[in-house]
């Protein structure tokens, strides 16, 4: 035996011999009504042999030998009717006056075994998939699944689970939105009924997950989805997009957890403007600050996707510049990507950057941003952020840089916290600039997932056990993704004409403590029975919810209805330099209280 032939091969063809000789044999019971004549019997001993090699070279020019059993579907059955078909061709032809001396069956018999060939063929194979898939029920302790759209990913994901052996998911059924899949069976399995209909299906079938497979699912119906998930019991998982799937990239069996950005209590973003963005950054030199936190490493990856001459990444911690440019795929830009370790704060390092690369577009994401840490240290944070901002305005005149934006923050608005302050002062920097640079801010809140921010703080509560900490029962917060956020900002950065503030509609204010609840039962387990929930009370510069906009900033629609556009309030270029002045003095003598006292009352005199 070849090397190369396995012993299910060899098994496999015996089964095929065996069915053809079995079904040849019924054909002549059949034929004399299973009284088969002596004459007849003798002939089929001769015939049978040559009519099983016949009938298994026409399943092996078919093509029918490569058909795996496993996976055996009802695209394979053309295959062995036409090998079936072929035999019965070749029986026939033996009757043609002056062939050499061949039995052959009489022609009911081998119109008989045709249709009894086929029959067994197929048969065999699908009894032998049937035995390879997990028959619905069959255990006990099978996690019960209701699946999320019954179209093509859907039924991919049913026969991914159906077919992995390893797998202790059961499908129950099919949730589904499109009319004509009403009432529908799928691979044996019912569609229930629409998304709409899910809380009276969950209490039916009692699911102990529900995957969506739908792409793009608006995220009210996610959030529907996650809340009578959690009241069943259930968990709400995703499974990977159909075109991954469709590409190799990704197993339709492979799973995700819900996460906090698919149930976001607030209207998805239009992600439209493209175009704008192309416009703006393709073929530019672009150089981004903070390109190591979490919105600029985002900006990088969007920036870098538009196709730049080039892109600076500037960041003063060398392990956060290293991931970013690992993340990106710096290596693989042939020079493109130009990481530079250096604080804005060091006019020396930030002249040479900017002389030696000349970047046409600069987008400001540098900052110091945890606001209790800031109101401990505020002259560091004066020194970065406002002082670190003016130098890089002045040198990006000096360079030539066409477009400067600066990211700012709706604690900029009537600021109580010193990172409030110091980005109100970034604004007023910015909107009392008079160069040939076109100046402007984009401001928006909290993005979810930013390092620092309450996400990934919960997270950490969450898997410790708990008590979950919030500050007070009624804060609120403004909340998008980081993908969002990094988005609209690329888009409002080229409405720019200079001195605008771009405001980011970021929906209805969430509730705290909501955020905290729905991330714990992301977690799976129930707040405040599994995991608490403690109040710390509000902390210093905290407010208890934030604002977007003053209304002498004359506030107005852009053409995304998700962008809104105003004009910074600016000062005397004196005045302003006399305030820069006396805050790079006043924190130069490390005096906190000082600072604090100077940077407030400058804001506030300013509003």
């Amino acid at each position: 035996m070849s090397a190369d032939i396995s012993p299910w091969a060899v098994v496999a063809l015996a089964i095929d011999a065996t069915l053809l000789a079995s079904a040849m044999i019924a054909a002549y019971a059949l034929r004399f009504n299973f009284a088969i004549p002596t004459n007849h019997v003798h002939r089929l001993a001769l015939i049978l042999p040559a009519s099983v090699l016949i009938e298994l070279a026409s399943l092996w020019i078919c093509g029918c030998r490569r058909v795996v059993w496993r996976y055996f579907s009802i695209a394979d059955v053309p295959r062995f009717t036409i090998a079936t078909a072929m035999s019965l061709a070749a029986f026939l032809l033996m009757r043609i006056p002056g062939r050499p001396s061949i039995p052959y069956p009489p022609i009911s018999v081998a119109f008989i075994n045709a249709v009894l060939s086929l029959a067994l063929l197929v048969a065999v194979r699908v009894l032998r998939r049937a035995v390879t898939e997990k028959p619905a029920g069959a255990a006990l302790h099978s996690k019960r699944v209701v699946i999320v759209g019954a179209g093509e990913a859907g039924n991919s994901l049913l026969w991914a689970l159906r077919h992995d052996r390893s797998s202790d998911r059961e499908v129950v059924g099919f949730l589904e939105d499109s009319p004509s899949r009403a009432g529908a069976r799928i691979q044996g399995v019912d569609v229930l009924g629409p998304v709409a209909d899910a809380e009276g299906i969950f209490a039916r079938v009692r699911p102990d997950e529900v995957i969506v497979t739908t792409p793009h699912l608006a995220r009210d119906l996610v959030q529907r989805l996650f809340e009578l998930s959690a009241k069943a019991g259930a968990r709400l998982l995703f499974a990977p997009d159909y075109t991954r799937i469709l590409d190799g990239i990704a197993h339709p069996g492979r799973m995700r957890e819900a996460e906090i950005s698919d149930i976001l209590r607030r209207p998805e973003t239009t992600l439209s403007g493209e175009a704008e963005k192309m416009a703006l950054l393709s073929g530019r030199r672009v150089m981004v600050t903070g390109a190591g936190g979490s919105i600029g490493s985002e900006i990088a990856r969007q920036v870098l996707a538009t196709g730049p001459a080039s892109l600076i990444l500037v960041e003063r911690c060398e392990n956060a510049l290293f991931n970013v440019c690992r993340a990106i795929g710096a290596d693989s830009q042939g020079g493109k990507v130009v990481p530079c370790v250096a604080s804005i704060t060091d006019e020396t390092r930030m002249r040479h950057i900017l002389s030696a690369h000349r970047p046409e577009i600069v987008i400001h994401a540098a900052a110091h941003k945890h606001v209790p840490m800031m109101e401990e240290n505020v002259c560091e944070a004066i020194s970065n952020n406002v002082l670190g901002t003016a130098l890089l305005c002045r040198l990006s005149e000096e360079a030539g840089v066409k477009r400067f934006v600066l990211l700012s923050t709706d604690k900029a608005v009537r600021p109580s916290s010193v990172m409030g302050a110091t980005k109100r002062m970034c604004e007023f920097t910015i909107a009392s600039r008079s160069s040939a640079t076109v100046f402007c801010a984009v401001r928006f809140g909290n993005v979810l997932g930013a390092s620092g921010s309450v996400v990934p703080i919960f997270r950490e509560q969450i898997a410790a056990g708990g008590p979950v900490t919030v500050t007070h029962p009624d804060m609120t917060r403004y909340f998008m993704t980081i993908q969002e956020a990094v988005h609209l900002t690329l888009e409002a950065a080229s409405y720019a004409k200079g001195g605008e503030v771009f405001i980011l509609d970021m929906g209805e204010p969430v509730r705290i403590v909501n955020l905290a609840e729905d991330m714990i039962r992301l977690s799976g387990h129930v707040p405040g029975a599994d995991i608490a929930i403690a109040f710390s009370g509000v902390r210093k510069g905290e407010k208890m919810s934030e604002e977007l906009s003053l209304a002498s900033e004359n506030v107005s629609p852009t053409r995304h209805p998700q962008i809104s556009c105003g004009r910074l309030a600016s000062l005397d270029a004196g005045k302003l330099a006399g305030h820069l002045e006396t805050l790079a003095s006043t924190a130069a003598a490390g005096d906190d209280d000082a600072a604090r006292s100077l940077l407030m009352r400058i804001v506030k005199e300013d509003a």
